[in-house]
């Protein structure tokens, strides 16, 4: 389990976040957030008529929201559900509209400088996201096409179609493709 001290680190290496009226929501993090899970930022925004703390991590989207009588709200969005995320700022404050599945989540009353930071951290965490679940794929179906090109080759030979030397030079070309 994280530690708040950690996590508090955490925050303060972010640089300028916004975290008006939700320091007990921030107190609780240590019992939300997993212990591999990094936050790549976080702010305040109003949700629903009461102030949440919206936090974006490399696995997911937070919303928390701690109350004096019904105490600790939390919602969650996988990354992975997020359709869109765009935001729009006024003088002095700014509303972040999250898209996901067919449902829209919108956060206004944000301080106009943190919802900028606050996409592009999503639009970041989603990227990389992306790219660490596609490379494992694209690495397997690489060497497997590898490896079909080669037993057909080898086939060729074993049937007399491609002498050693065809084969041989074939081969290479196929692994210096790699």
């Amino acid at each position: 389990m994280r530690t708040l001290e950690s996590i508090q680190e955490e925050i303060n290496a972010l640089g300028d976040v916004d975290l008006f009226g939700t320091s007990k929501e921030v107190s609780h993090l240590p019992e939300i957030l997993e212990d591999d899970e990094n936050i790549k930022y976080l702010t305040s925004g109003i949700v629903d008529g009461t102030t949440w703390l919206i936090v974006c991590t490399q696995k997911r989207i937070l919303f928390i929201d701690y109350g004096f009588l019904f105490g600790v709200k939390q919602s969650e969005m996988a990354l992975e559900s997020v359709n869109s995320i765009s935001y729009k700022t006024g003088l002095f404050f700014g509303s972040i509209e999250i898209w996901h599945g067919g449902a829209k989540m919108l956060i206004d009353n944000c301080q106009k400088n943190t919802v900028k930071p606050f996409v592009d951290a999503v639009n970041s965490a989603i990227k990389e996201l992306k790219n660490t679940s596609i490379q494992p794929a694209e690495s397997k179906s690489d060497s497997d096409d590898v490896v079909g090109k080669l037993e057909k080759l080898a086939a060729l030979k074993e049937k007399g179609i491609l002498t050693d030397e065809e084969f041989a030079t074939q081969k290479a070309k196929i692994l210096g493709n790699m």
